[in-house]
């Protein structure tokens, strides 16, 4: 159903696929902040948990239906969505992720002011010739987006030495510290269920992201026989899942627990001695900032947006090589082995994010960047700046 032409509210309509993780994170709290702020706020994405929890708060979903990675449905997804615009007509169009950014900037290809936010970029995720297809449409897509949004300095310089030339702006990934933050480990264990019949004492890492490539779980379970041998009592969880689940399992000894996925992932933070990202490739990832909200060390790889997720001067404590497990081994092992070092990084992590990643100021940080698209038209209006900032 069209707008009324007399709602003066600026229309944005988001682009989501994946529907999941971190993008899915991205586009909730989002969503959230412009609903408050007063904007009449659509998303287009295909049915999933992250479209019934856009409904819950009251934002227009428009069912989508688009896989996950480009193939032969891409003429008639981009088709689909060509429809979705016409209805909504939207001031502006933010897609999300190399699928949506995709088949968003070909179904609007400029005609709509164009924010496109990569969730690190398309190329990185594949090899040889089809990298080399995904960089010439990342050059080629550019013209039609009229910013580009990087969640870290190192992703858009990742865009830039790919060739992909466009209006940049840098605006770090944000945490909800209201929901994200410190509690009783030995309480919070307590309540999981799938901690039951684990040794109370047991040193405990936990690894939260999708079971996939990407994210490197297969690295950490390479390296976990090395920290066993330090450690001989600790424990790994998985939290999420994904493609790799049943590979995964096959590497996995017995000290190694498969969470699955998960509806809240917060009580495996607060429960962990140790939160451990071991990605190939990111843009900016939200585990890491999410883990130090609730007091927790960490250890990621040295991935674009890992550096500027930790406080300066942790890089050497908490930063490993991708694809490294020897090193990763002894990283995880040193700290799980001091606990007064994990409890010094806890509480620096937990400073720094509570300051620099507030979710509040990547929100604002996203509305400067429409009323410069919308030529200056007001995106929080008087009567909600109040009520965002309560």
């Amino acid at each position: 159903m069209h707008q009324p032409a007399t709602d003066p509210r600026p229309r944005v309509l988001h682009l989501a696929q994946p529907v999941d993780g971190g993008v899915a994170r991205v586009v909730t709290d989002l969503t959230r902040a412009q609903l408050a702020a007063g904007l009449h706020v659509t998303v287009a994405c295909p049915e999933s948990v992250l479209a019934d929890g856009l409904r819950t708060l009251g934002a227009d979903v428009r069912q989508w239906e688009a896989t996950r990675s480009p193939g032969p449905a891409l003429v008639s997804e981009v088709r689909r969505l060509t429809r979705v615009v016409e209805d909504v007509r939207p001031d502006l169009v933010h897609a999300h992720s190399a699928k949506a950014g995709l088949a968003g900037r070909l179904a609007v290809r400029g005609r709509i002011p164009t924010v496109f936010q990569p969730h690190a970029w398309s190329f990185e995720a594949v090899g040889g010739v089809t990298a080399a297809l995904a960089v010439g449409w990342e050059r080629w897509g550019a013209r039609w987006a009229t910013r580009t949004v990087c969640v870290s300095e190192a992703e858009r310089t990742t865009g830039l030495r790919a060739g992909v030339r466009s209006r940049w702006s840098v605006i770090p990934n944000g945490i909800d510290a209201e929901r994200f933050h410190p509690a009783a480990v030995d309480t919070v264990r307590a309540g999981i269920e799938q901690l039951a019949g684990i040794d109370p004492s047991a040193p405990l890492v936990v690894c939260v992201g999708r079971l996939c490539r990407q994210k490197g779980q297969d690295v950490l379970l390479r390296a976990w026989d090395a920290v066993l041998r330090r450690v001989p009592k600790a424990r790994l969880v998985l939290v999420g899942d994904g493609p790799d689940r049943d590979a995964l399992r096959q590497l996995a000894p017995d000290s190694v627990l498969f969470a699955g996925a998960v509806a809240d992932a917060v009580p495996w933070y607060q429960a962990a001695d140790l939160v451990v990202l071991p990605s190939r490739w990111e843009g900016m990832a939200l585990a890491p900032l999410e883990a130090m909200a609730c007091g927790r060390p960490v250890v990621l790889t040295d991935v674009a947006g890992a550096r500027e997720s930790l406080p300066p001067g942790l890089a050497p404590r908490c930063l490993v090589p991708a694809d490294n497990p020897a090193v990763l081994s002894g990283a995880v092992a040193e700290l799980l082995l001091d606990p007064l070092l994990r409890e010094s990084l806890g509480h620096q992590g937990l400073r720094y994010v509570q300051s620099t990643h507030d979710v509040r100021h990547t929100a604002e940080a996203v509305a400067g960047v429409y009323r410069d698209l919308l030529g200056g038209k007001p995106v929080v209006p008087t009567e909600c700046r109040e009520s965002i900032h309560s």
